[in-house]
């Protein structure tokens, strides 16, 4: 496999479980950011198969980096990650482009079911 990936979450914690999960599963971890900024730099200076993006971060949101990114790069692939309960978030992102979701705590073969599946 060996698809380049961008892991985007505020918690640290949270970027090297799904960080983990992905190496384990065979994908390139290419970059990590904390915020939505970040998340757009490093998505233009990297060029990732595939974007995970946390909905709800400081400074920019993942709502508004989706948007940003898909912008510039209209087939970029990009799955959101939320807590439960934040439907009307998802509804919003799946709106702007993002391909799939995922719920946290995440479940190790759901996300890589989500990534398979938004790569083909």
């Amino acid at each position: 496999m060996g698809e380049r990936i961008l892991v985007v979450d505020d918690a640290a914690f949270m970027r090297m479980m799904i960080k983990d999960i992905l190496v384990k599963n065979g994908f390139d971890v290419v970059g990590e950011a904390a915020d939505g900024a970040q998340a757009i730099e490093k998505f233009q200076e990297l060029k990732p198969d595939l974007v995970t993006m946390d909905i709800t971060m400081p400074e920019m949101d993942g709502i508004s980096a989706l948007k940003e990114i898909k912008k510039t790069n209209p087939d970029a692939k990009i799955i959101m990650c939320s807590a439960m309960g934040q439907q009307a978030m998802v509804i919003d992102a799946i709106q702007a482009g993002a391909k799939d979701f995922i719920v946290k705590p995440f479940a190790a073969d759901r996300v890589i079911e989500a990534i398979k599946k938004t790569l083909g």
